[in-house]
């Protein structure tokens, strides 16, 4: 009786492995050290296999970054719970954000550093995924303005302003949270919400800070 051929894996799920293996690789040596030869083996399969099913090593990276971009955005928007508060959908949405940068870190790296700085093909993808996640966070806050009171002061441009800073904090603190030992997703969350609400929550409720006022430049005449 002759052996059982072994059942045909999907290419479906050959390819996630595929790419599992690459994101892996490419976040732990760097898009430019990683070889396709380490991404095969890794894969556990041949490395014309790798060039068939995903054409070359700008590609496959490429791959990668578009399927961690959509499961970052993914995880941050199921994250916010819309039932709660202003603030308790912020602290939602960043806890969901840092849980997930924590549990892929390779993910995030390729994200973070490696698309940004090997090319405006990478780096185009990765500002496009940034810009969906700020025009999610500035819909957000826009929303929270409104709920609080009825007739807001708070400008679209303000908003979106305001939804890039957070953005960018929460980067950066992922990036301190990935190098900082015993730094939890929660606690880098509440990080940022006591730097951050502390000046939205004011501005939610139509207490906005005002800058000094800044001295004349010209010498104001004195009644006579």
């Amino acid at each position: 009786m002759g052996a059982v051929k072994a059942r045909r894996m999907p290419r479906a799920v050959r390819e996630q492995q595929m790419l599992d293996a690459a994101v892996r690789i490419f976040g732990q040596r760097g898009y430019t050290a990683a070889s396709m030869d380490e991404i095969a083996e890794l894969a556990g399969v041949s490395k014309p296999l790798v060039y068939l099913y995903l054409n070359s090593k700008e590609d496959l990276f490429t791959a990668c970054i578009r399927r961690e971009a959509r499961a970052l955005t993914e995880a941050v928007r199921a994250g916010v719970r819309p039932d709660l508060s202003a603030d308790g959908q912020l602290w939602t949405g960043l806890r969901a954000f840092f849980t997930h940068t924590a549990r892929n870190a390779d993910a995030w790296a390729v994200l973070h550093l490696q698309a940004r700085t090997h090319g405006e093909r990478f780096a185009a993808e990765v500002t496009a995924m940034r810009e969906e996640i700020v025009a999610f966070v500035t819909q957000l806050i826009t929303a929270a303005a409104r709920d609080v009171h009825r007739d807001p002061h708070l400008s679209e441009g303000e908003a979106a302003g305001l939804a890039e800073a957070l953005v960018g904090a929460a980067e950066s603190l992922a990036d301190w949270a990935g190098t900082t030992e015993g730094v939890t997703a929660k606690q880098a969350a509440a990080t940022l919400m006591n730097f951050a609400w502390a000046g939205l929550g004011d501005l939610m409720t139509g207490r906005p800070w005002s800058p000094p006022r800044e001295p004349e430049t010209e010498p104001v005449a004195q009644a006579g």
